[in-house]
């Protein structure tokens, strides 16, 4: 007969949903909506490419009608990957070195991550990169230290005090953070890098990629500082409306992650239909300079809208915007009123971010227009005087 004080063992779980929903914090996944009647402001389509569908889909169809919709298989046992190699052959010619493909940006992070822990490495991580970097450490159970964010003398000292016990030390930061928007110092970071020859540099493009540089390479190609990054990563599902994520490095390293990084290893790789429609984007992406000055721009006026709203000055420096409230039941009521109004822009809670710093995070897109950025920013000030 079944003791009936033991608990189902689903209890436990059970309990830490209700502690997520006391604290505003529980999550769901919003519901479908019509991408033509509301403001997206949610999205990481940096470009606007995916309120082009229809149109780029016809073409897509013509250029490539043989493109598999499966890979069934790992890359290391599957030999149909004509498009992977078209892709990666198109990324290593635009960087100048050799890229690999991945699933995506966490796999990118973690495998990359995980695979470059061997013995005697220290990794130096800004103390807001992404979490997939933090969970690379982790299954890596890699050693680290993180700096404080953009201070680049928190990281030099670091550096005088660790760097001479290790064989090599990488530094890891992202180029344009997800959060705040705001960008690394890359050019310092590299002359810091010069000073000890067993320095390495780790860049995440994730949010700079198809968005800044004369081809859309991100910050590193716009700041001419590509040759000096060894490891640079960067994603697909992003501007450039796909999915998938490569990392550029040099042959060596390239041919050390097809070996250690688990993440390629033991996934099943992209489909090839995926490949391709991303070879067809980025042939797009990489002349679109009109739309990259327009998204600056426009960015600038919403930043010093929201800057005006607020009457605080805004950190980001880029098309993502954050709108800090400071707490989940004031955030959440935000983000509905302004779906309410047809704007979709989330609440960004714990763990995301820190207590105090839950926020609406606005992604514009190149899609929008000025009028659009003012329309928007009315309903924001109206919306905010409310809750």
């Amino acid at each position: 007969m079944a003791d009936k004080s033991i608990v189902s063992p689903e209890e436990g779980y059970c309990r830490i949903l209700e502690g997520f929903r006391q604290e505003n914090r529980f999550r769901v996944i919003p519901p479908a909506y019509d991408p033509r009647s509301v403001f997206d402001l949610g999205a990481n389509d940096y470009l606007g490419l995916a309120n082009r569908h229809d149109e780029l889909r016809k073409e897509f169809m013509k250029s490539f009608p043989d493109a598999s919709f499966s890979s069934s298989a790992s890359r290391l046992l599957s030999g149909n990957q004509e498009y992977h190699d078209a892709l990666e052959n198109l990324l290593s010619e635009l960087y100048g070195r050799p890229a690999l493909l991945f699933n995506s940006g966490y796999h990118a992070n973690t495998g990359a991550i995980s695979a470059l822990n061997i013995p005697s490495t220290l990794f130096l991580c800004d103390k807001l990169v992404h979490a997939s970097i933090i969970d690379g450490l982790a299954i890596g159970n890699a050693e680290f230290r993180r700096w404080k964010h953009n201070d680049l003398r928190s990281l030099e000292k670091a550096l005088e005090i660790h760097a001479a016990s290790y064989e090599r030390v990488i530094i890891v930061v992202e180029s344009v953070y997800s959060m705040d928007g705001d960008i690394s110092p890359l050019p310092k970071l590299v002359e810091l890098k010069k000073k000890y020859p067993n320095v390495m540099l780790y860049v995440d493009e994730a949010h700079a990629f198809g968005v800044f540089g004369k081809r859309g390479l991100g910050l590193a190609e716009e700041l001419s500082l590509i040759k000096d990054i060894d490891i640079l990563v960067g994603t697909l599902g992003k501007a450039a409306s796909s999915s998938g994520a490569f990392v550029v490095v040099s042959p060596l390293i390239r041919d050390f992650l097809i070996n250690c990084a688990r993440s390629f290893i033991f996934s099943t790789a992209l489909p090839p239909v995926n490949c391709a429609w991303s070879l067809f984007i980025i042939s797009r992406i990489t002349e679109m300079n009109d739309e990259r000055m327009h998204l600056r721009k426009i960015s600038r006026r919403f930043r010093d809208r929201i800057s005006a709203i607020t009457g605080m000055p805004n950190v980001s420096d880029s098309q993502i915007i954050p709108f800090v409230i400071g707490n989940n039941r004031d955030t959440l009521e935000m983000s509905s009123k302004l779906r309410d109004q047809g704007i979709i822009a989330p609440a960004i809670r714990r763990p995301t971010v820190p207590p105090g710093g839950e926020r609406i995070r606005f992604s514009l897109n190149a899609g929008l227009t000025g009028e659009d950025i003012d329309r928007i920013t009315d309903i924001i000030a109206e919306s905010f005087k409310k809750i």
